[in-house]
């Protein structure tokens, strides 16, 4: 089992014919991904080669769906571009949209978002996020698909690197899901997203959940832990050493007051019946006991 993404999903590729389209649809195929075609409307009609799979191009999202059943979207499309690409996919239902652009303007991704919530038809991860990988059935992203194998663990991360430093940490237990949600400000997919899935997902043991510096949505994270999930989860916040006030890597870690604080996202987390570690390997660490007593 899994959330969000198995080895039955059908994967457009958003910016296909691009650099980053190109390189990351030959990994995604080389993880086992069923990539079905790409959308670049000034190349439709032709086709892009990978290894043995030749690839159509097509002119729209909506025609990409309508000839090839896909259900996931993966979209790499330059900042300035994007949400349009985002907005076109929306419009055409597309069940599941993962946006990894980085650099969006907020104004534009508060646009997007809320044609998705609005329509209720489509299911957005991202933005400036590695995705959401099933290992050993789909990958949707850029994780690296080599670093881990299939096991017990869901994995929810607001940071791209610590999402592949924890699938590292723990590759000899292995994942159901891992999926990185992105630290802008607004996002789609939020923790509490999959916190949900994971609580319903047989296959799904445990939890790991990595949070940043920043906003309040680790805090909601431990409400929702604390009244919804009765599986073990184990936390980490990145941040501790931050200065106090100043804006980190990610535009969504700002810190204000004691709100936002990783010390105050730990007391929260903790409040919850979360173990969290102060550094992603003593959360392995963690992680390691709690399945050990399963």
């Amino acid at each position: 089992m899994s959330i969000f993404l198995n080895k039955d999903s059908r994967v457009i590729v958003q910016g296909i014919t691009g650099g980053e389209g190109t390189k990351h649809t030959a990994l995604m195929l080389k993880a086992g991904t069923t990539i079905v075609g790409g959308v670049n409307a000034r190349k439709a009609g032709t086709t892009v080669e990978h290894g043995e799979a030749t690839l159509p191009v097509f002119g729209t999202v909506a025609e990409a769906m309508s000839e090839t059943h896909a259900d996931v979207s993966v979209v790499f499309v330059p900042p300035a571009f994007a949400k349009d690409a985002v907005m076109e996919a929306i419009d055409a239902e597309m069940p599941l949209i993962v946006v990894i652009t980085e650099g969006i303007p907020i104004g534009d991704t508060a646009e997007f978002w809320a044609h998705a919530k609005k329509k209720g038809t489509s299911r957005i991860i991202g933005p400036n996020c590695p995705g959401i990988i099933t290992p050993g059935e789909s990958l949707a992203g850029i994780t690296p698909a080599t670093i881990t194998g299939t096991g017990p663990i869901g994995l929810v991360s607001k940071s791209g690197t610590l999402t592949y430093q924890m699938m590292f940490e723990l590759r000899d237990i292995g994942f159901s899901t891992a999926i990185g949600i992105g630290g802008d400000p607004i996002i789609g997919t939020t923790h509490i997203d999959a916190l949900a899935a994971f609580e319903v997902d047989p296959d799904t043991k445990a939890i790991v959940m990595i949070g940043e510096i920043g906003g309040d949505a680790e805090e909601r994270a431990a409400d929702f832990i604390k009244a919804n999930v009765t599986k073990p989860v184990v936390g980490y916040v990145a941040g501790f050493t931050a200065p106090e006030g100043k804006t980190m890597g990610h535009a969504g870690a700002i810190v204000s007051g004691s709100s936002g604080t990783a010390q105050a996202k730990q007391e929260a987390l903790e409040a919850a019946g979360v173990r969290v570690g102060k550094t992603p390997s003593e959360t392995a660490r963690l992680m390691r006991e709690v399945i050990a007593a399963l």
